[in-house]
């Protein structure tokens, strides 16, 4: 599916995904993801949902998001809640989605200003 970006905003948008890639500011990428609305786009070493641990959420903390939107793949499933400690330690909300309602989400928030971080698991094909 293809999203249309905002072309008079300087953030990272997500302009499309389907099985296999998410698109980002146009260029597809085939892995994990952490991107925020206005800093880098990075890759997120949880690479699957099964592989997640308390580091994977530990990372995002440094970045001070208001707010972290949480794509499981192709379906919505939740992290043990031992993993999401130090997101609720640091007072960050976080909401888990799967990784096509992240999408849309995110581009919504980021289109109201928000400081949003999206980790996002794109599962292979």
């Amino acid at each position: 599916m293809k999203l249309q970006s905002d072309p008079h905003s300087g953030a990272n948008t997500i302009t499309g995904y389907g099985d296999g890639y998410v698109e980002i500011n146009k260029i597809p990428y085939d892995h994990a993801v952490l991107l925020s609305s206005d800093g880098a786009i990075s890759n997120w070493s949880a690479q699957t949902f099964d592989s997640l641990e308390a580091s994977h959420f530990a990372q995002m903390v440094d970045l001070k998001p208001e707010l972290i939107l949480i794509g499981t793949g192709s379906r919505q499933r939740f992290p043990k809640p031992e993993l999401l400690k130090s997101l609720i330690e640091a007072k960050i909300g976080f909401e888990i989605m799967d990784s096509q309602a992240a999408c849309r989400t995110y581009n919504i928030l980021v289109g109201e200003g928000r400081q949003v971080m999206l980790a996002l698991i794109v599962e292979p094909t």
